[in-house]
């Protein structure tokens, strides 16, 4: 049965309703940002570009990086924003907006995020780079899909529960493995850890500017969580959506964040510019020697 004009919602010039993009304007690689500036500083990379468009906050560049075709979007903040973008990147590539069908044969895309990130450990050092094996997302996004974790997952949410106890019952986690399987080939520069998704930037990443946060002592908890040998190493906004959509749709995902806070140290990086830049090309070589 064919997709309804209010479920699938395509522009008169045939374009995916808030993206403002074509099927054809997407390429295998897609890297996403949320800050709409970051799309230039990568776009910088490309060779030729073949494709630059706005619409609302979204922003998107697709063009040759190292020979490889590669999408970059800016996603704007927050995980509201992601299921936007990787929802009608997916209908890009795989529904027919003629027929408004999805289609037999699936094209599988691979979303990369380069983002920036607080660390929630000592440890770790301002300016590093961090690779998110997986996600806890604290947003709530997953609860609106048939998302059914796997055995491990549930193992990480168990451990969430019992650290937060039953001082946090307004919060509902989730966890999210990135579903990419070639983790064993990842640069040892990377630390990999496991990401923290937030719903906001000020009360539910435990801020205090003139509002007090409901639960002030959330962050020291998650410090407390070791899964499989990794500990939840940082914290942001939006890697729990992308590996929870990308595993319901059938995408490969990855996560990188340039740590420019230390929110334990209480700390703040004073090049922050030259992390992000940094993670951009460690990021862009590894991605164009996988694919």
């Amino acid at each position: 049965m064919p997709l309804s004009p209010s479920e699938l919602i395509i522009n008169p010039d045939g374009s995916i309703y808030h993206l403002n993009l074509h099927p054809e304007d997407v390429a295998d690689i897609i890297i996403t940002v949320g800050d709409p500036e970051r799309v230039h500083r990568i776009a910088q990379h490309m060779s030729r570009k073949y494709v630059e468009k706005r619409k609302r906050e979204f922003y998107t560049v697709t063009g040759l990086i190292q020979g490889e075709m590669v999408t970059v979007i800016g996603t704007g903040i927050g995980t509201d924003n992601v299921d936007i973008v990787i929802s009608e990147v997916d209908a890009l590539v795989n529904i027919d907006f003629e027929k408004r069908q999805i289609r037999d044969k699936l094209r599988k895309l691979i979303f990369c995020r380069i983002g920036t990130s607080g660390a929630l450990r000592e440890e770790i050092p301002l300016d590093s780079m961090v690779a998110s094996r997986a996600a806890i997302g604290m947003e709530g996004l997953m609860h609106y899909y048939h998302y059914k974790a796997n055995e491990g997952e549930e193992g990480l949410i168990d451990l969430v529960n019992q650290a937060m106890g039953n001082d946090f019952s307004g919060i509902h986690p989730y966890a999210v493995m990135s579903p990419w399987p070639h983790w064993n080939i990842l640069p040892g520069h990377f630390i990999q850890g496991i990401t923290l998704t937030a719903g906001g930037f000020y009360g539910p990443q435990s801020r205090r500017l003139r509002l007090q946060p409901k639960y002030p002592s959330l962050l020291d908890k998650m410090e407390t969580i070791s899964w499989e040998g990794l500990n939840v190493t940082n914290l942001e906004m939006e890697t729990s959506a992308i590996y929870g959509m990308c595993s319901l749709l059938g995408h490969d995902a990855l996560s990188f964040n340039a740590i420019i806070a230390n929110r334990i140290q209480k700390t703040f990086s004073k090049n922050s510019k030259k992390t992000v830049d940094d993670l951009i090309e460690n990021v862009l070589d590894f991605l164009i020697k996988i694919k």
